[in-house]
């Protein structure tokens, strides 16, 4: 049998392993407690900044399109006093493509609607009536340019695009009264025309829907 020694100096190294783990856990622990503390600061942190940076961000979007808004487009054509009579013939427009008078009773669907082909533009002036913009281009026009110019119309309720072959200029942009002609598809007016006009102040009918009328 062990001896009365033996039995205590085990007893020693028993709670002395036992004291060690209990030290090294309660190291563990607190290293656990720091790397958590820590990595809440950073999120934290994270979050702080990048709330500031969506706040910075939409601060300026907000300015941007104040500033769009607010300041005339380089090169616009304006039409004021433009006839809204509904007709059921062909009309002969003083500009092409044309930016209003008189027009078809049933509106050309314009909810980010993309045309092929050339559509009616006594449907097409009903859709302007309505608040869209309206691209039209040539065959002259860069592809690239119609990708992205697509791209636009597709992601824009109250937009419609579609080829006017017999226009002056290779890309040219339409809203009720308004219109421009751009170099491309990076060209600033584009954004700024779209920003301004899209449901604009120039809407005789805002709010007038783009859907449920004609459709190639």
């Amino acid at each position: 049998m062990a001896s009365a020694k033996q039995q205590n100096t085990s007893a020693s190294a028993r709670r002395a392993k036992l004291e060690e783990a209990r030290r090294k856990e309660r190291g563990r622990e607190r290293r656990n407690r720091i790397i958590t503390i820590t990595a809440s600061v950073a999120v934290v942190a994270a979050l702080v900044a990048g709330g500031g940076y969506l706040m910075s961000a939409a601060d300026d979007k907000d300015k941007a399109e104040t500033a769009a808004k607010s300041s005339p487009v380089k090169g616009e054509r304006t039409w004021d006093k433009l006839t809204q009579n509904h007709v059921e013939k062909k009309v002969d427009y003083p500009m092409n493509p044309p930016v209003g008078g008189d027009h078809n009773p049933v509106w050309m669907n314009c909810n980010a609607d993309i045309y092929t082909k050339a559509i009616p533009k006594e449907n097409a002036v009903h859709s302007l009536e309505h608040g869209a913009v309206w691209v039209t281009y040539t065959g002259k026009a860069k592809p690239a340019d119609l990708e992205k110019l697509r791209e636009r119309v597709k992601s824009t309720p109250y937009s419609l695009m579609s080829p006017v072959e017999d226009q002056a200029a290779p890309l040219m942009l339409s809203a009720w009264g308004k219109q421009v002609t751009v170099d491309g598809a990076a060209d600033a007016r584009v954004g700024q025309f779209f920003t301004k006009y899209v449901q604009g102040p120039q809407t005789p009918e805002p709010g007038a829907a783009c859907t449920g009328g004609v459709a190639q």
